[in-house]
C-alpha cells in the first residue's frame, strides 16, 4: 500500500490511547477506542491537523474507558461503530463490565448504543478508508475483545498486548485462562514484522514482544 497515517492521543482518564488511522493525509480515517471523558475535543485537533474525516469507530472491547466518547462522536458524525458480538450490550450497560468501585463513579451518568452498530466476530474481513482489517476474537481481557491487523502493517491490539505486559484478567468476564490461551494461539503466531498499537502506554513491535515481553516469551517456541 502507499503508506499509512497514525496519529493518537491519551485519554485524560485512564490514559487509554485513541489512534487514528488513514491512507494520507485528507482522506477519510477511522477512529479507535475513543475514551473518557468526551474525547471529541481532542480527536477534532488531530482531525483538523491532518484534514480528515471519520468514516468509522471500532472498539477493541467494551469497557468505559475505551467506549465512553464512541455514542456522542459515532452519532455527531452519522457513523457506525464496530465491536464484537459479545461486548456490544456492554455499550449501554458498561457498568455490568466493571468493578463495584469504578460503578460508583458512574453514578447518575446514562448510556446508550449509537445509533449504528456492527456487530463482529472472529475472522472477520472488511476494508474501511482503503485499508484492509482482519478481526481476531482475542478473549481473556474481556470476553468479546478484539485485536486487528490492518493491511499486514500495524496491530491494534487494545488490552491484549502492551509494551512489555499483557491487560488484566479480574474484572468481568475477563479470564487468565482464556488470555493464555490468546497469546498462545493467536497473539505468538503474528508476524514479527507488525508494529503494535496497544490500548495504554508506548506502541511496540511483535518482534520486541516475542523477544523482551515476560507473557509472550515463555510461549514462544513452545507450541
Amino acid at each position: 500500500m502507499k503508506g499509512l497515517l497514525i496519529d493518537s492521543f491519551a485519554a485524560p482518564m485512564f490514559a487509554t490511547n485513541c489512534w487514528v488511522l488513514a491512507p494520507d493525509p485528507g482522506s477519510e480515517c477511522v477512529v479507535i477506542d475513543p475514551g473518557m471523558p468526551d474525547v471529541s475535543g481532542q480527536l477534532q485537533e488531530i482531525l483538523q491537523r491532518h484534514n480528515l474525516k471519520p468514516v468509522a469507530i471500532i472498539a477493541t472491547h467494551g469497557h468505559l474507558d475505551h467506549t465512553f466518547s464512541i455514542q456522542p462522536i459515532a452519532d455527531g458524525y452519522s457513523i457506525p461503530a464496530y465491536i464484537h458480538s459479545e461486548d456490544r450490550a456492554f455499550l449501554a450497560s458498561p457498568e455490568k463490565l466493571h468493578g463495584a468501585e469504578f460503578n460508583a463513579t458512574l453514578s447518575g451518568m446514562k448510556f446508550v448504543e449509537p445509533a449504528e452498530v456492527r456487530e463482529l466476530r472472529n475472522g472477520d474481513l472488511f476494508e474501511l478508508v482503503g485499508l484492509s482489517f482482519k478481526a481476531t476474537h482475542a478473549p481473556g481481557h474481556t470476553r468479546g475483545s478484539l485485536i486487528f491487523e490492518v493491511s499486514d502493517e500495524v496491530l491494534i491490539s487494545g488490552d491484549v498486548l502492551f509494551s512489555g505486559s499483557i491487560g488484566r484478567t479480574d474484572l468481568p468476564t475477563g479470564s487468565a485462562k482464556d488470555m493464555e490461551e490468546t497469546l498462545r494461539k493467536k497473539v505468538v503466531p503474528l508476524s514479527d514484522h507488525l508494529r503494535v498499537l496497544p490500548g495504554h502506554g508506548p506502541e511496540t513491535t511483535m518482534a520486541h514482544e516475542k523477544k523482551y515481553n515476560p507473557y509472550l516469551k515463555s510461549l514462544v517456541g513452545r507450541y
